[in-house]
Formats: structure tokens, sequence, C-alpha cells
């Protein structure tokens, strides 16, 4: 058993990103005591969360290589300027 009111759980959850089907589902899981259930659904959900930081990285990634790019070119072609 969780040591949360279902308020704090709910709120933890909707502040985490979840839908309302995902905590309708946890809750779910709480009234029936299905702990293991729970784990699944949270360790689901933070699997998508990484998946998400992940596609986000290589933006900033591939941002980052651009601007290294433009900087490092744009040197070589001020110095080629004097």
């Amino acid at each position: 058993m969780i040591a949360m009111s279902e308020e704090q759980v709910y709120e933890c959850l909707a502040d985490a990103g979840c839908g309302k089907e995902l905590i309708k589902q946890f809750e779910a899981c709480q009234h029936s005591g299905s702990q293991k259930d729970q784990m699944r659904l949270l360790a689901d959900y933070r699997r998508l969360l990484l998946e998400r930081i992940h596609t986000e990285q290589k933006k900033l990634d591939l941002l980052d290589y651009l601007v290294w790019t433009v900087k490092t070119n744009g040197s070589s072609a001020e110095e080629g300027k004097h």
C-alpha cells in the first residue's frame, strides 16, 4: 500500500504527465491491491518519458553540431578575409 492519500497519488501522477486513463488504471490497481500492476504501469510510463527525453536529446545534439559547424566555418571564413 502507498503511504500517500489518493489525492496525493493523483496529483503526483498528474504532475508527472500521466493521462486520466493511466491514472484511472493506477487507481484501480491500488484499490485491488495489485502492486505488481501498479509497478508495471509506472515502469511503462517511465520508459515512455525516457524515450521522449532521448528523442529531444538527439535534437539538441543536432542543433549543437550545427552551431559548432557554423562557428567553425565562420571563424575560418573570417580568417581568410584578413
